[in-house]
């Protein structure tokens, strides 16, 4: 049999298949099952990391009203803590914004991510819904068409193949439905930026967003919990996660914040670190014929604005609706209106990250442009400082999506 390709018997069917168990993933499954639509969530990863894996933790204002539409925000009513500070140290001093008094006068809420998505999988679960773990999607197939298929590996290594009427992709930006599609339908910028990402056991040592802008980079500080704080600390590309010491990363933390001028930081041990690249990336358009995508499968914002959970739990509410409006009433024109609607919000969240990126990060170069550039970010931070109308025009997209 050598040279001949082993094709996989259909093993099941749904009327959606949905690709991954993150917060666009399981807000869908739960708003199809509540109205009866027939789905199946299929995540390659295994429970116990689907419930574990932490990612950020801000909901805007407009994530909890839709989990309160659908009944899937009790935990974070109980667990989760409202916010509405952000405290910006500069080489001029430091200076906060009660964001939750100005814009739109709305607040985020503190609620880490798995905690969300192990409500999220609960609440689906319970009402009788299908997920298949350590099931990796590997193509979708034929989604032109009006009966697409999404070929997959099963928790065994053995291959199968799930048919639907629609694909919801919602596996990320590296997952089976984008590889399914050409690559000229994604728009993409590398910021030239790097982070390094930390997860401390310690307390929150501010009661706001720390935002630290200094010569020697970027310094961020966001609570997560009681007992679990987010560091972020600007580093070279190509940085190891584990390249520096705890001694090192606590020195740069304290010199970068300014705990010399504003006091200490509560230190406590690394728990988990990662090393991110800020790049965004848009894919255009979100509908190919019955594969669908949604969360960071449609768009991925550079993590400088807690935008990427937000645009996921919305877009996911949208694209309910319409395969609700198409596959329980036949009316497909909400489909049809997917892919605009939701850009239009993307594309907002995007430009405000930019401008976030450029806001918190100094020019890498040292040629007159980059001492151009420079000025223009000292006068943005002054104008934050001292305009109302500019404090006003933050506090709306920050909160906003």
């Amino acid at each position: 049999m050598t040279g001949r390709q082993t094709i996989p018997a259909v093993t099941d069917s749904a009327d959606v298949v949905i690709l991954g168990a993150g917060p666009a993933g399981l807000t869908l499954g739960n708003l199809l099952l509540a109205a009866g639509i027939d789905c199946v969530v299929l995540e390659r990863a295994d429970r116990r990391h689907v419930q574990t894996r932490a990612r950020a933790g801000f909901l805007a204002a407009h994530t909890v009203r839709v989990l309160d539409r659908h009944g899937l925000s009790d935990g974070l009513h109980r667990r989760g803590l409202p916010h509405g500070t952000c405290e910006f140290r500069t080489d001029g001093g430091r200076f906060r914004l009660d964001y939750g008094a100005l814009g739109l006068g709305e607040r985020h809420t503190v609620y880490p991510q798995q905690d969300l998505v192990t409500d999220l999988l609960t609440h689906y679960l319970a009402a009788g819904g299908r997920i298949r773990f350590e099931t990796e999607a590997l193509t979708v197939d034929d989604a032109a068409g009006a009966r697409p298929t999404v070929t997959v590996r099963d928790p065994e290594g053995r291959p199968g193949r799930w048919r639907a009427r629609y694909v919801a992709g919602c596996d990320g930006r590296h997952g089976a439905a984008r590889r399914s599609l050409p690559a000229a339908a994604r728009h993409q910028r590398d910021h030239g930026v790097s982070w390094l990402g930390l997860l401390a056991e310690a307390p929150p040592s501010l009661d706001a967003v720390g935002y630290a802008l200094h010569e020697r980079g970027f310094a961020g500080h966001m609570a997560r919990t009681p007992e679990v704080t987010r560091y972020y600390l600007q580093c070279e590309r190509g940085t190891a996660p584990d390249a520096w010491s705890e001694e090192r990363i606590w020195d740069e933390l304290g010199l970068r914040m300014r705990t010399a001028e504003h006091g200490p930081l509560h230190q406590g041990r690394i728990i988990q670190r990662s090393v991110i690249d800020l790049q965004s990336d848009v894919m255009e358009t979100l509908r190919h014929g019955s594969l669908l995508l949604a969360g960071d499968a449609a768009s991925l914002p550079a993590p400088a604005a807690a935008k990427g959970a937000n645009l996921a739990v919305l877009e996911a509410e949208l694209l309910a609706e319409a395969l609700i409006d198409d596959l329980a009433h036949g009316d497909p024109a909400a489909l049809d209106r997917y892919s605009p609607r939701c850009l239009a919000h993307i594309w907002r969240a995007q430009e405000f990250s930019h401008w976030m990126i450029q806001l918190l990060h100094a020019p890498y170069a040292s040629d007159g442009e980059a001492l151009f550039h420079e000025s223009l970010r000292r006068s943005r931070i002054e104008s934050l400082r001292t305009s109302r109308a500019h404090q006003e025009w933050f506090a709306e997209n920050y909160v906003g999506i």
